[in-house]
């Protein structure tokens, strides 16, 4: 739908587009928070320069658009997402991601009045063969791939010890609510925002900027983007082919299905004897 915008539409807001996202390396990955306001506050600024004296103009408003972003990645960046499963940190998780999809979806909605962020659940289609095998394809992988990625670059250790029944419940708990939030955050909203000015393709590259950001400071580190940035990108391209929430959803919870498995296998060796590492 928006590959067909004019090249007069789409590059000029590229640059400020540009500067919001690099807001995210900047918060959760160079982990300078200066820098990320620095970013968004230019970044907004030059949206707003872009369209001044088009307060009329037909069209969303790259301005207001890329000011919702900015306010989900501020809410996110003021709590360490460092994965912690206590009480207060499971609490601080809860009120800051989801203010972070909230907040944004409720200027939206009453402020600005427009139906930019949504969550199309359901497509009332029924999933083919093609979609099934990619969840098959999904665990497979992740089997494969991931206890190698987690134990021989140690970055399990990013995670906390779970060795009592208590904790990996809480693990699991968390492990999920993560990864739904991360459909609802960068694709419902981050990755719809853009799409409504840039390209499909471009719009899914600047989402994955932010998207893998966010999970650097999470713990995928080390040569964590390798996985994490086709994942983002592969995300974002099944959300265009299915439009559904809940099959983006699925995927991802089967990835950290996996995800959830091999932490608990890394912090107690032979409790999980289903992987090859």
């Amino acid at each position: 739908m928006n590959d067909v915008r004019s090249a007069t539409t789409v590059w000029p807001g590229i640059a400020p587009a540009v500067l919001v996202c690099a807001a995210a390396p900047a918060f959760f990955v160079l982990e300078i928070p200066w820098l990320g306001w620095v970013l968004l506050a230019l970044g907004i600024a030059a949206a707003w320069w872009m369209e001044r004296g088009r307060a009329t103009a037909p069209g969303p408003s790259l301005t207001r658009d890329l000011s919702l972003i900015a306010i989900g990645l501020l809410i996110v960046s003021v709590i360490p997402l460092a994965a912690e499963l206590d009480n207060l940190a499971m609490l601080r998780f809860t009120l800051a991601l989801g203010g972070a999809v909230a907040v944004p979806y409720v200027i939206s909605r009453y402020l600005y009045r427009d139906r930019a962020i949504s969550f199309p659940w359901r497509t009332h289609r029924r999933w083919g063969r093609l979609q099934w095998g990619w969840l098959v394809a999904v665990l497979v992988l992740g089997w494969l791939i991931l206890p190698f990625y987690f134990i021989t670059s140690g970055v399990y250790q990013n995670w906390p010890v779970v060795d009592t029944p208590d904790l990996i419940a809480r693990l699991f708990v968390g492990v999920g609510a993560v990864g739904i939030w991360d459909e609802l955050f960068f694709i419902c909203t981050v990755f719809a925002l853009l799409r409504r000015h840039f390209p499909d393709a471009l719009a899914n590259v600047l989402q994955a900027i932010v998207f893998v950001s966010f999970l650097w400071e999470l713990g995928y580190r080390e040569w964590g983007p390798l996985l994490t940035i086709p994942f983002a990108l592969l995300q974002g391209f099944i959300f265009l082919r299915t439009h559904s929430l809940a099959y983006v959803v699925t995927v991802h919870l089967l990835f950290d299905a996996v995800v959830f498995a091999v932490l608990v296998h890394a912090h107690n060796p032979g409790m999980l004897p289903i992987f090859l590492v």
